[in-house]
């Protein structure tokens, strides 16, 4: 479905990575203005950070000119600050930020700095929860500390799972598993949906409650929160072998199809009573037609590749000619609208998103390598 259409808009996004490399002096780009194109930065890479080092690791790899390697390579070494801070979300920075290095170009400056930021997160784990929980520093959340839970950290075990493909150590096995598997009790729910948040006892792991803080309720469908599921149980199943993960991957993905709206541009939550006249998120989107390539990938069932497959390419053509501008610039993120935070804005990790699906649509990336 159009090998022109994707390359022409790696092509975009590849321009505009390389403006953001030459603009940005500080920090790590976090979210940008769709009309001036100026970045929010995070010092130190908040939660995010990780998708711009992953952007240029892709480009490094796709492109194989000098600059994207030294780019990569320079933002990656900041994240070594980053390597104790007790965030769960080092899932998302040392996996994209630095792992992706390794697995991309076996770099080995950064296969050593995504090797550190695994064991840091592996320190949290709780053994009697069998979750990683977030932590004390984790952004972005309501709560934080050593008895909440988000389903954003599934992902955290791919960079668990990678840790052990690269040393051996069993303990980052079991521990990226159990983590994925309560989060299925902590967050999916018995129709597919996905529950953002829960808290739960640090001493005995009881559940507590289930809520998501960046929906419209608490109770709500936050699309994000069924994208980051179809994400980090997909991860799973890909980098463990282990397909039971295939199951709740699916059963949320199937959500997702069976309630995304026609135009494939998921609205930024499943239950605002203002749709159609609210807020899209092309971040939700992307991550998702990212997911859906690798459930066609991993999936045992002929049929149901064909429809993820067909589905990836018809999402990815939504965004790529709605809502990717000849900037390179990927509109209509919604990163937090109970604050009113960039709500219709380019959100780095939905760049980074479209960008990898993109690659694999355009056969320059294996899908599941990744």
């Amino acid at each position: 479905m159009g090998e022109g259409l994707w390359n022409d808009a790696l092509s975009r996004m590849r321009a505009r990575v390389v403006k953001i490399a030459e603009g940005v002096r500080e920090g790590f780009p976090h979210f940008a203005d769709p009309e001036t194109g100026r970045w929010t930065c995070s010092p130190t890479g908040d939660w995010t950070g990780g998708f711009w080092n992953g952007m240029l690791w892709l480009s490094a790899a796709g492109a194989r000119e000098r600059r994207y390697l030294q780019w990569a390579e320079q933002w990656t070494e900041r994240l070594r600050a980053r390597i104790d801070s007790d965030t769960v979300f080092r899932g998302f920075l040392f996996y994209y930020g630095a792992a992706l290095g390794g697995m991309l170009l076996n770099h080995r400056g950064a296969r050593e700095i995504g090797l550190l930021g695994a064991k840091g997160l592996a320190s949290m784990y709780n053994p009697r929860a069998e979750a990683l929980p977030l932590g004390s520093e984790a952004e972005e959340a309501s709560d934080v500390g050593k008895g909440e839970a988000n389903v954003d950290t599934v992902q955290a075990s791919a960079l668990l799972l990678w840790a052990h493909r690269e040393t051996g150590d069993p303990g980052l096995r079991e521990i990226a598993l159990k983590h994925a598997a309560r989060h299925i009790e902590f967050c999916l729910r018995e129709d597919g949906s996905v529950c953002q948040s829960a808290s739960f006892e640090p001493a005995t792991g009881t559940i507590l409650r289930r809520y998501t803080h960046k929906g419209i309720t608490d109770q709500s469908t936050w699309a994000r929160a069924q994208a980051w599921g179809i994400l980090g149980w997909t991860l799973t199943a890909q980098w463990s072998g282990d397909l039971r993960f295939l199951e709740p991957a699916e059963r949320a993905a199937d959500w997702w199809l069976a309630h995304v709206p026609d135009d494939w541009v998921a609205f930024w939550d499943f239950d605002d009573p203002a749709i159609p006249e609210t807020n899209r998120d092309t971040s939700a989107t992307a991550i998702v037609a990212a997911s859906l390539l690798k459930l066609a990938a991993l999936t045992r069932s002929e049929a149901r590749r064909l429809v993820y497959r067909q589905a990836a390419e018809v999402t990815a053509r939504a965004l790529v000619e709605g809502s990717l501008g000849a900037d390179g610039i990927l509109r209509d993120g919604c990163y937090n609208k109970r604050i009113g935070l960039a709500i219709r804005h380019e959100l780095v990790w939905g760049s980074y998103y479209l960008y990898e699906a993109l690659h694999g649509l355009a056969a320059t990336l294996d899908p599941a390598r990744v």
